[in-house]
């Protein structure tokens, strides 16, 4: 597949966004190991790390509470870091995000899971313009929990498994998207 993890994925310029869903993501074995090992700790904390995400995301992004029915009016941060259901949709990214990191090495499954994915995002009317926040905000609420641990590195495999992870969501959404108009 086009996102697959394992080839080379060249330098681009922000112009070539169309073209970027055809160009592979590449993330070494090394990466790969950092990732997993990473996950382990950050799971002691998944909860937490998923609040923080979408708490911060909201703070950061306000217009992305609209795509968020359950959210939209609660404007207290407070009330944002109490509420079950954000906690409860946190954990769904979260596990999202736990069998990215258990398919990691399996190219094709994980594509089908990505790809499943955008499929469902275009169902709920959720828009790919907002997919490439939730990776910054993910790697925000991770930074605290790995802090001992942290490296440029770890970052750099962090931000790269997310460009892989938005790019198939978006191709995913788009497919779906095709499927639509042609029905």
């Amino acid at each position: 597949m086009g996102c697959s993890l394992s080839a080379e994925a060249p330098d681009r310029r922000p112009e070539q966004e169309e073209e970027e869903d055809a160009l592979p993501v590449s993330l070494s074995a090394e990466s790969r190991e950092a990732i997993r090992s990473s996950w382990r700790e950050i799971q002691e904390d998944i909860s937490r790390v998923g609040v923080i995400m979408f708490v911060r995301l909201f703070e950061t992004h306000p217009e992305c509470k609209d795509a968020f029915f359950t959210f939209r009016d609660l404007n207290d941060v407070n009330t944002l870091r109490a509420s079950k259901e954000l906690k409860a949709h946190g954990l769904r990214i979260m596990y999202i995000i736990e069998k990215t990191v258990a398919r990691i090495d399996q190219d094709d499954r994980l594509d089908q899971l990505i790809l499943d994915l955008g499929r469902k995002h275009y169902q709920y009317k959720a828009l790919p313009k907002y997919y490439d926040l939730m990776g910054e905000e993910f790697i925000h609420a991770i930074h605290p929990v790995l802090q001992e641990r942290w490296t440029s590195d770890l970052e750099e495999a962090w931000k790269t498994l997310f460009l892989y992870i938005t790019r198939t969501m978006k191709k995913g959404y788009q497919q779906a998207q095709r499927s639509h108009s042609s029905s």
